[in-house]
């Protein structure tokens, strides 16, 4: 048995209304990433120099040397990006979630104080700007707790949320062991927040952005000028808020960094985007913390036995009855690739359906044979199973007159005789009158059509069995 971890459904077709305060079309979030001061530097005790996020092309490591000039573009996010900022976000009275790396923070005491003044979120960016990929689980463990622990000493209170970004495998995992954040946001994978599930505790994800993000300033394919950053941010939240007029309030995360949007040149197109989001109603400009605060309130996560994580025993019991008098498809089904995707009706289904699909004739025969008569004796007799119970008296199958009774004794009568099955059909799909119809024409059909059709017939009252239980 194998277990894919992957979770490729998410919300799945039908996303939890958002319910943002106000009954706002969207959340237009802005993350600020300090890392300055934080980032690769011998002077920091690393081996070599900065080579990610800057205006230097092509930059590369160098090992054990100082790089001026990547140094200088740091600091320039520091002493100047940084407060253009600033000016920019309390002037237009948008709260900014701070990606603060600990040691950039301990750095940056101006700084700090300025983004407490503002009452602007101070999320954990890590300890240091630094690869999380090579950690060892020990030596990763370790770094979030000093992470933990300098953020708190500096900024005065822990910090509420994660972010590392240059994050490894099992980052996620051992920030919620961790057990003191609200959040975690080392995610790109929704428009919404949604849970995961970490051993005993349930922890609320934020997903982040590297699209709607400044980085792109920097690297290939990116950015080249504000204008280009302005009309990305600008189709994308059309599109959202469009989608939210609709009744699909979703979320739009956008990354910033001192260094890169804090040039004049790069600062205009956000400016024009801000004042772009002004002229809409309905616009919620939160921090991240206001975010997890809403949805823990609004949608907290319940747990539930999900598919892909029953034993054999718990998942026959579950599921051994979908298909008519047939456990043996729950029983192989259960050693498929399962994962989150299959913890729904469609999920279940698709398992179920793959076995029977793959099976050999006798053995589908075998099901098609545990099916009753439509309104025949067993039904008469209250001999059905709960699921053919329900399904017949759907149809209205459990009140026909003498007459009707007798027409389907007849026709259950031919149709045995002829295709060596009973005549199966997704009663909830008709009605008396179609069923009665379908079954004439079903009767004339050659052996093997219509044993095809019995089969597919079967799938469906198993869709319609699996979406009365599961999600």
């Amino acid at each position: 048995m194998y277990r894919y971890t992957r979770n490729m459904r998410g919300h799945g077709p039908t996303p939890p209304d958002a319910r943002w305060p106000g009954a706002a079309k969207i959340a237009v979030q802005f993350v600020l990433n300090y890392e300055e001061g934080g980032e690769n530097c011998v002077l920091h005790g690393d081996a070599a120099s900065e080579a990610f996020l800057s205006d230097i092309p092509g930059a590369a490591p160098w090992p054990g040397q100082r790089h001026w000039n990547m140094e200088s573009i740091y600091e320039y996010g520091a002493r100047a990006g940084f407060w253009r900022l600033h000016r920019l976000f309390t002037g237009a009275d948008i709260p900014l979630t701070i990606y603060g790396v600990a040691s950039a923070l301990a750095r940056n005491p101006d700084q700090v104080a300025a983004m407490k003044a503002a009452d602007w979120e101070i999320a954990s960016h890590g300890l240091k700007w630094v690869e999380h990929k090579d950690m060892s689980e020990v030596e990763e463990r370790a770094t979030i707790d000093a992470a933990v622990r300098l953020h708190t000493e500096v900024v005065g209170e822990r910090p509420r949320g994660w972010y590392t970004g240059r994050c490894s495998v099992n980052t996620v995992r051992l920030v919620a062991e961790e057990a003191g954040f609200e959040y975690i946001s080392d995610t790109y994978d929704d428009d919404l927040p949604h849970w995961i599930e970490v051993g005993n505790r349930d922890q609320l994800i934020i997903p982040y952005t590297l699209e709607a993000n400044d980085m792109r300033f920097a690297t290939a394919p990116g950015w080249a000028t504000g204008e280009d950053f302005f009309q990305y941010l600008k189709d994308a939240f059309d599109v959202l808020y469009a989608e939210g007029q609709a009744g699909r309030p979703a979320m739009m995360s956008i990354g910033l960094h001192c260094r890169l949007i804090g040039r004049p040149g790069k600062i205009a197109g956000l400016m024009r985007f801000i004042e772009h989001i002004r002229g809409h109603e309905g616009v919620w400009c939160p921090r991240r913390i206001d975010i997890a605060e809403h949805w823990a309130a609004i949608h907290p996560h319940r747990r539930w036995d999900r598919p892909s994580q029953m034993d054999k025993t718990a998942f026959v019991t579950k599921f051994g009855s979908i298909f008519e008098h047939s456990p043996w498809i729950a029983e192989r089904a259960h050693g498929l690739e399962l994962g989150p995707a299959h913890d729904s009706a469609a999920g279940v289904h698709n398992a179920l359906c793959r076995i029977f699909r793959t099976a050999s004739e006798q053995e589908r025969l075998g099901v098609l044979t545990a099916h009753p008569d439509l309104a025949g004796k067993l039904a008469q007799a209250d001999r059905l199973t709960a699921e053919s119970t329900h399904e017949q008296s759907s149809a209205g199958l459990d009140s026909l007159t003498d007459q009707e009774r007798e027409t389907f004794t007849e026709l259950n009568t031919e149709y045995v005789a002829k295709h060596g099955f009973p005549f199966i059909i997704a009663v909830r799909d008709y009605d008396k009158a179609s069923i009665t119809t379908a079954f004439h024409r079903r009767i004339g059909n050659d052996r093997a059509n219509e044993f095809a059709e019995a089969c597919r017939q079967v799938e469906r009252i198993a869709e319609f069995r699996l979406k009365d239980i599961l999600p």
